[in-house]
């Protein structure tokens, strides 16, 4: 599937992240940095290189690919209130917390204590 059929598919503001395995076997690559790096610019996809191997980057792209949803959650480019946002939120007392649309906690003086 190309980021094009992931876009149509999912959502226009659908988050993919292209990881490039196996930085560790450096030598034996069959596509370089520089093409890898210029096809994800290209469609629009972040891009890092990994190894499952050594674990390096591999924390990170889940970092990354998280930071960026939350950006466009915090921007309004995503709404995990909106039904195929393709997000939501996992737990209810979140959902309460982050929720701009919810009720204004009552006041000291609006208080009856």
């Amino acid at each position: 599937m190309t980021s094009p059929d992931a876009r149509m598919l999912a959502s226009q503001s659908i988050v993919i992240i292209l990881c490039g395995n196996k930085k560790d076997l450096d030598p034996d690559r069959e596509v370089t940095f520089l093409e890898a790096s210029r096809f994800a610019q290209e469609n629009e996809l972040m891009f890092l290189e990994t190894s499952a191997l050594t674990g390096e980057n591999v924390e990170e792209a889940f970092v990354q690919c998280a930071r960026k949803i939350l950006n466009k959650i915090e921007s309004g480019e995503l709404d995990p209130e909106r039904m195929g946002s393709g997000i939501q939120y996992g737990d209810a007392a979140l959902r309460q917390l982050r929720s701009p649309r919810r009720a204004q906690a009552p006041s000291a003086q609006e208080c009856g204590c």
